[in-house]
């Protein structure tokens, strides 16, 4: 239907033109000659006011003897001749005595374009309308024909924007893994001599953000080979066999361009375990599946074509996917260290101007648990909220204050707020930041507001001196405490019928917490093993949620053992308060007047953590 609205409204303005162009045309023709009757004529030549008579065809041209007086035209019957005029209208002989007659032949053109014209132009029109039509379908046509074919993202060796190993920071392991892969590809003939046999495919793994296209990109750039890019998504179709044949076509692709790299990012869209009861069989997810499988392992091998794929989902993937002659090698990316977010930082601060007072080293020790991209996007937000000030270079304000928003979104300083409820949230994270600060397992507290950000009504913000792989049980109690001290906090100054409904997101991640102890990590009571299943993420008709592997009985003792944490962290909350009462004053007095207290003030205010 578009394209029959395309060439309808290309002959319409086709049509449109060649009116235009007649119009002119006649328009010219009423600005020439003077038309005048047959009888006129006579008149004038009667009168001796004629000087020359022309005669072309069927038409007489007049010229007068008045030299301003326009030409005149008098169009004649076809078949007539001007001696007839003479004769039947009785123009006198001393007139044409006085006349001057001159016989013009008629221009070639002219016949042929006044007899052939009104026949060639509707045909012209028709034959143009019928191009467009037939092109159309044609077109339609090639589009069907092609629906199986893939069409890869293409980056060539020569390409300007591709990337390198050094512009991946941090991933020191996995990019020495990866190095094997680029001298392959580069040298593949002092594997062979070896009898060495390179992978066939490399599977990179990771949390979302830790950089895994960005490092496939990098592959790609230092073997310097073309490198062929698709996500698992833009296999699948609606109709059964679309998959397998664009997985075929694109690796006939990589095949004519080899030693290249095939990424196929998010794998897990097409890749995931079969069997899971969706689709039978003759699921289009499985048919791209197997042909995946068969491309890179079957009878006929792709020589020079190395699959490089990502997912941040590895537990759902096919076995066949996975094992040895398919994906040999797992490379896995994890969230940087601090010394990995130092490096990132350097990277993505070569674009922006940052004041000499910047210290890298120091913001990445503000955000542990970043990944690459968090990164990337908290110096883009520090940049924004420098041009926002008006300032020409970034400074270490402006830095923190992104981290903030990013953690927990943008400030919302206009939210208006009573005094009452001001002095609720002042109290409540004033609590946090005393037990967190007399905790000695517990991160330092960095910051403490009552500003709203995002959803919270104020946060207290605490961050570690250095990255930990590991909690211990200490460090879980003191936490526990730590998120019941608002809680503690606003029944000990309001009472227990006047606590809000501010401290419930605390009393869930403390449940939540303290169930992990005890059912996950084995801290409690109940003995060295763990209760339930609990995979990291749900999908649908693959990983099932929480099962129960325990008795009814035993799942009271869970519920004892998670109340006992939960009742031992409110009592120490409760004894670091009571324990720290002016103090907890000084802190509250503090937040009414300046809304934000920063690190140094906070240890100016609570002393010593000892």
């Amino acid at each position: 239907m578009r394209h029959f609205l395309k060439n309808f409204i290309i002959v319409f303005v086709a049509l449109f033109v060649i009116a235009g162009i007649l119009g002119l045309v006649k328009n010219e023709q009423n600005k020439g000659p003077e038309t005048v009757s047959i009888s006129k004529m006579v008149e004038e030549i009667n009168a001796g006011q004629v000087k020359k008579v022309i005669i072309q065809g069927d038409s007489l041209s007049l010229q007068l003897k008045d030299e301003k007086a326009k030409l005149q035209k008098v169009q004649k019957e076809p078949n007539g001749t001007f001696g007839d005029i003479v004769k039947n209208y009785g123009i006198t002989d001393a007139s044409l005595k006085q006349l001057s007659v001159e016989v013009k032949g008629e221009s070639s053109l002219k016949f042929w374009a006044g007899n052939l014209l009104p026949v060639l132009l509707p045909l012209a029109i028709f034959i143009l309308f019928f191009y467009f039509m037939t092109r159309g379908v044609q077109g339609m046509n090639s589009k069907a024909m092609g629906f199986g074919q893939s069409n890869p993202r293409q980056t060539t060796p020569d390409d300007k924007n591709k990337k390198t190993f050094a512009d991946v920071a941090g991933a020191k392991e996995s990019k020495q893994e990866l190095v094997e892969v680029v001298d392959f590809l580069k040298d593949p003939k002092k594997f062979t001599e070896m009898g060495a046999k390179i992978p066939k495919g490399v599977l990179l793994v990771g949390s979302p953000g830790t950089g895994k296209t960005l490092l496939a990109r990098a592959v790609a750039g230092e073997a310097n080979v073309p490198f062929f890019n698709m996500s698992g998504s833009e296999f699948v179709e609606m109709f059964v066999g679309v998959g397998a044949s664009r997985v075929r076509d694109l690796f006939n692709k990589a095949k004519k361009e080899a030693p290249a790299i095939v990424f196929i990012d998010e794998i897990d869209a097409v890749g995931r375990r079969r069997g899971a009861g969706m689709g039978g069989g003759h699921d289009e997810r499985e048919q791209t599946l197997n042909q995946i499988l068969v491309e890179m392992d079957g009878f006929d091998p792709n020589l020079g074509v190395i699959v490089v794929a990502a997912t941040n989902r590895p537990d759902v993937l096919d076995p066949a996917l996975l094992r040895p002659g398919r994906f040999d090698r797992r490379v896995t990316l994890d969230l940087p260290d601090i010394k990995d977010r130092e490096e990132i930082l350097g990277i993505h601060a070569k674009n922006k101007p940052l004041e000499s007072t910047v210290s890298l080293r120091k913001i990445a020790e503000r955000t542990p648990g970043f990944s690459g991209a968090d990164l990337a996007n908290l110096l883009n937000e520090a940049a924004i909220l420098t041009v926002r000030r008006g300032l020409k270079k970034v400074g270490e304000l402006e830095i923190l204050e992104s981290i903030e928003k990013v953690l927990l979104g943008p400030e919302r300083k206009n939210r208006i707020i009573s005094d009452h409820e001001k002095k609720i949230t002042a109290y409540h994270e004033a609590g946090h930041a005393i037990v967190g600060h007399y905790s000695i397992h517990c991160d330092p507290v960095r910051k403490v507001s009552v500003i709203s950000r995002g959803s919270a009504g104020g946060y207290t913000l605490k961050m570690p001196t250095e990255d930990k792989h590991y909690h211990t049980l200490a460090q879980f109690r003191d936490e526990l405490a730590m998120m019941l001290g608002g809680y503690v906090v606003e029944k000990i100054i309001f009472g227990d019928d006047m606590i809000s409904t501010g401290p419930s997101s605390d009393l869930k991640n403390a449940t939540e917490v303290a169930q992990a102890m005890v059912t996950r990590y084995g801290m409690s009571a109940l003995g060295t093993r763990t209760f339930g299943d609990h995979p990291e993420m749900v999908f649908l008709g693959g990983g099932k949620a929480d099962q129960k592997d325990y008795s009814e009985k035993t799942a009271e003792a869970i519920d004892k053992e998670v109340g006992n944490f939960l009742a031992e962290a409110e009592k120490r909350a409760r004894e670091v308060v009571d324990s720290h009462r002016p103090q907890l004053e000084d802190m509250v007095k503090e937040l009414m007047v300046k809304e934000t207290i920063e690190q140094e003030d906070i240890e100016r205010i609570l002393g010593s953590r000892a």
